[in-house]
């Protein structure tokens, strides 16, 4: 006996949500954590501001993982980019699609940096932190959605082990992240009194 159009859509829909929950869960619970992370920067920040920034975050890196079309990890996507394969996976794409959702946020109690490590090396990274307001960048949180492939991989700034500068004999503790200004402040100008950025040269 043939199979019912509708039952076999009904069996595709539901073997469908049986493979992608386990991502669901991993979504749900970081999104969790990274707002309870963002709201303790201080006391001032607004919990729903940092619920709202980390959702859009971990929402945007998912969808930019399928308009990208990364396939099995960063760094290949990347070498697609770079033969012509793909228009967009380098890290400082990710950054800036992020962001760009991100600004259209316009926080009031936390704020957006751009950070680069290993500026201009073959390792270079860039990625967004947040900070409160008033806050140095290194007490910020990373938001990092190239690392691993549009799974949102988030941290504090100083705990990145991933990224730290004398790695030779096991973590150094000192961070290879530092503040592009540039980035920053096209990060920040949707803010009334803020200068408009020039527009920055596109980041690898």
């Amino acid at each position: 006996m043939k199979m019912s159009k509708m039952k076999r859509a009904v069996i595709g829909v539901a073997v469908f949500l049986v493979l992608i929950h386990p991502t669901w869960a991993r979504d749900e619970r970081s999104i969790k954590d990274l707002s309870k992370a963002l709201a303790g920067l201080a006391a001032d920040v607004d919990p729903a501001e940092a619920e709202q920034i980390s959702a859009t975050a971990h929402t945007t890196a998912r969808r930019l993982a399928r308009e990208y079309r990364v396939v099995l990890n960063p760094e290949l996507t990347v070498f697609l980019v770079n033969v012509g394969m793909r228009k967009r996976g380098w890290c400082g794409h990710w950054s800036q699609d992020i962001g760009a959702r991100l600004k259209e946020l316009k926080p009031k109690t936390l704020v957006l940096h751009w950070g680069v490590a290993y500026d201009h090396t073959s390792s270079e990274n860039n990625c967004i932190v947040v900070t409160a307001r008033n806050q140095p960048f290194a007490d910020g949180i990373i938001i990092d959605g190239w690392r691993r492939a549009g799974r949102l991989f988030w941290c504090p700034v100083i705990k990145d082990h991933e990224y730290e500068l004398e790695q030779h004999y096991g973590h150094s503790g000192i961070t290879a992240w530092k503040e592009n200004p540039q980035w920053t402040a096209w990060l920040q100008d949707y803010e009334p009194g803020k200068p408009k950025s020039k527009t920055a040269t596109a980041s690898r």
